[in-house]
Parts: C-alpha cells; sequence; structure tokens
C-alpha cells in the first residue's frame, strides 16, 4: 500500500493515539530511557495501530509524525515509515492482548541483560509483571526472530529484558505500558547498585508468588484517568 504524503491525525483518524504516543516518545527522551532515535512506542485501537517512525529525533515529534498501520503489519496512513522494530509491537497486539507496547533502550536495564537470564528479585515490584522478568535471547532487530524470541519470554508475562538491546513491556493503556518500563529500569538500576557493594539479599519465590497475587487485586481506577 503506498504512503500519503498529505495524510496527518488532521483528517480525524487516530488523533488522540498520535498525540499521546508523540507526547510520550519525548517524555522517554526525557527520562532517560532512549538515547537519539533508539526505543519506540504504540498505541493499539481496534484493528489499527498509531506507532513511532523509523529514525526521528524524539525530542521534537509531534502528531503529524506518527504513521499508522494495521495488525498485519500493513501501512495506513501517514508522512513516514514505521519503526523497524514493528514485528515485536504487533506480536505484543496479537499474541498478548496488548493495548499498546513501550520498548526502550535503558542502561540500566540493558546492562543487566548481558549477564542475567532474568531480573532478580530485589524487590516486590516484580510483581507487577506477573513475577519474575525473563531475559529474551539476542536476535538482530526488526526481525521476526526477535519478536518470537520475546514472545517466549513475555509468556504469562508483560516485560521483559532483550539480550544486548533493551527492554519491551505492554498494558492495556500506554501510561500503564510507560509506567512498567520505567519501573523495570529501576528495579535493573537497583540490583546493579546494590551488587556493586555486595551481595543483594533476594526475595524467595514464594514471597514473589505471594505478592503477584496480592497485585491482581490491588488498586483503584478513577472515571477521569484512563492512562492507569
Amino acid at each position: 500500500m503506498g504512503m500519503s504524503a498529505s495524510a496527518g491525525p488532521d483528517d480525524g483518524l487516530l488523533v488522540g493515539e498520535r498525540g499521546a504516543v508523540a507526547a510520550y516518545a519525548r517524555r522517554m527522551v526525557r527520562d532517560g530511557l532512549v538515547v537519539g532515535t533508539s526505543g519506540n512506542i504504540s498505541i493499539r485501537a481496534a484493528d489499527l495501530v498509531a506507532v513511532t517512525p523509523s529514525g526521528v529525533d524524539y525530542g521534537t515529534m509531534t502528531a503529524e509524525d506518527i504513521p499508522i498501520v494495521d495488525l498485519d503489519g500493513n501501512f495506513v496512513q501517514g508522512a513516514l515509515k514505521p519503526t523497524t522494530e514493528l514485528p515485536m509491537h504487533l506480536t505484543c497486539y496479537t499474541e498478548h492482548g496488548a493495548g499498546a507496547v513501550v520498548h526502550t533502550h535503558g542502561a540500566n536495564a540493558t546492562a543487566v541483560s548481558l549477564v542475567r537470564d532474568e531480573v532478580p528479585a530485589v524487590h516486590y515490584q516484580l510483581a507487577m509483571f506477573g513475577g519474575s522478568v525473563r531475559v529474551a535471547p539476542y536476535a538482530t532487530y526488526g526481525t521476526a526472530e526477535l519478536a518470537a524470541n520475546m514472545s517466549t519470554a513475555l509468556q504469562d508475562r508483560s516485560g521483559c529484558l532483550l539480550r544486548n538491546h533493551g527492554t519491551i513491556t505492554y498494558g492495556a493503556t500506554l501510561g500503564l505500558a510507560y509506567d512498567r518500563s520505567r519501573q523495570l529500569e529501576w528495579l535493573c538500576q537497583v540490583w546493579l547498585m546494590a551488587s556493586a557493594v555486595g551481595d543483594p539479599i533476594l526475595l524467595p519465590q514464594d514471597e514473589l508468588d505471594r505478592v503477584v497475587a496480592k497485585f491482581s487485586t490491588y488498586g483503584q481506577s478513577r472515571s477521569a484517568d484512563t492512562d492507569r
């Protein structure tokens, strides 16, 4: 399907979603979760996905820069090509029921991916991912192999590390997916800091399982808050 240079959010297609993707892309830069044009974000709306474009500076990104694709990866609308990591995003939607996806290159999480097979249980906040967070085996970026490795690591989980690469998290909303990304980076930072001065004491598996069960009924919603 060809691209339409004149297409943009003003025609009413996923206006809010495109704006949210651009806003959170800029926030990724401010929060230090990406460097340059690394990392990417997407939101699903029915059978369409608004996703960050490839190779565009997130610091100045606007809604007009956000392309739209369908769940098969076919280009629908926009002036720019979608991220090369689109296979991972689409896999999260089609195989894991995601509502939004955040992929980052956070330094702490990437560092942990080099030396561990899962994120050490330094804090009960791991429970927000459904249990221990796994590290997916390395594969070249943008490939079906990477998406498949990621999907395996995400079984019954809402986030994972990608070996020698970064992280991916998802949620029902972009706010939740992004919060998980920040929490994952923090968990990795805590372990790295503790490891630098000693042998960290980790939570036992039965305690992590107990908190996972507690988290399933934790929190309360506000009708005006659609992101958390």
